[in-house]
């Protein structure tokens, strides 16, 4: 078995990859962290401080301490620890959180689903535990795989997984939650042009200073991380892929990505390699990059041309690559290796 770690680098760790930061010389003011299982940067323009930055950063680490389904104290490890046994009060933030993508759960019919934490921690994707589980291991905890059985009470704050063995795991969707919050503490300091990257997860505020919008490089899946098949210009907006290179292993040749069908129990495969959501809320693109890579092309494109200010850029097996209605008018294909579909207008 051939395990694949990522590599803590600024350059690697990036699933969706910054290319030209600024419009300008010189080095802008920015800062890097380990936090929320990646490194997070962040670059502020035009009035930013430490104090900011520091402000950024703690606000990051509370979301890790309160959404991690690794940390036993966390308000997941916590819900997880008690699935069955009883209610647990948690933070209203884990409340917001939940319920939107309890949200996504249902608009997806299940396909993007917060339960999947028994799956999660089956296949140990990512870690020392990692490997094949038995057909019948899958089989075991598929029944617990169901956000129906997610009981809120926002009076009480409080979290209920009606049973034993359920696990919640927030991966897909907490990342996104964290890159809105640091846009918030932004704007509320009066910063008017910032970058944010947290770990891939990418929103841009503003533009570049000439007014131009900023570039963006969408990461290549066929390649390691870093490297960019595209580029999309973009002001005021987050764009988030999921895709098969994040975290896999293989064996017996054949790949094993971390995105879990909530169906059969085994990584996604619809013929995708990646999918990347271009949109104003990072929630929401965070969960819905997710959600259309499980759902496959036909029903992904449909759901994202549902929603507003939504585009989607769909990348298969063959490198060929398609998108819903808008989202070609900012994007350039950069690698020969790709191209655009033909249908794909």
């Amino acid at each position: 078995m051939r395990r694949i770690r990522p590599v803590v680098t600024r350059a690697l760790q990036c699933l969706i990859v910054l290319i030209l930061f600024t419009g300008c010389p010189g080095q802008a003011p920015s800062r890097s962290e380990f936090v929320l299982g990646t490194v997070c940067s962040v670059n502020l323009y035009e009035g930013g401080s430490q104090k900011v930055y520091q402000t950024i950063f703690d606000r990051l680490r509370e979301i890790e301490n309160l959404m991690s389904a690794s940390l036993e104290d966390s308000d997941i490890g916590r819900v997880n620890n008690a699935a069955g046994i009883e209610a647990v009060a948690v933070h209203p933030d884990t409340i917001t959180v939940l319920k939107r993508a309890i949200y996504f759960a249902e608009l997806s019919g299940g396909a993007f689903d917060p339960t999947v934490g028994p799956l999660v921690k089956l296949w140990g994707i990512g870690t020392d535990a990692e490997r094949i589980p038995r057909e019948e291991e899958i089989a075991a905890v598929l029944p617990l795989i169901n956000w129906r059985d997610i009981g809120i009470d926002e009076d009480a704050c409080t979290v209920f997984l009606t049973q034993p063995g359920m696990r919640l795991d927030l991966g897909a969707i907490a990342k996104g939650y964290a890159a809105d919050e640091a846009a918030r503490i932004i704007k509320a300091a009066h910063i008017k042009r910032a970058l944010i990257d947290l770990g891939g997860n990418i929103l841009v505020l503003g533009a570049k200073r000439d007014g131009t919008p900023w570039r963006v490089g969408i990461q290549n899946p066929a390649e390691g991380r870093g490297a960019y098949f595209g580029i999309a210009e973009a002001a005021d907006k987050t764009l988030v892929t999921s895709g098969v290179y994040e975290r896999f292993f293989e064996s017996g040749g054949k790949r094993y990505h971390h995105i879990l069908s909530p169906r059969d129990g085994y990584p996604v495969d619809r013929g995708l390699l990646s999918v990347t959501i271009i949109g104003d809320s990072s929630i929401d693109a965070d969960a819905l990059s997710t959600s259309l890579f499980a759902l496959g092309y036909e029903a992904g494109s449909v759901l994202a041309e549902s929603l507003a200010n939504t585009e989607a850029i769909f990348v298969f097996t063959d490198l060929s690559v398609r998108g819903t209605s808008g989202a070609f008018g900012n994007f350039t294909i950069t690698d020969d290796s790709f191209s655009i579909h033909a249908d794909a207008y």
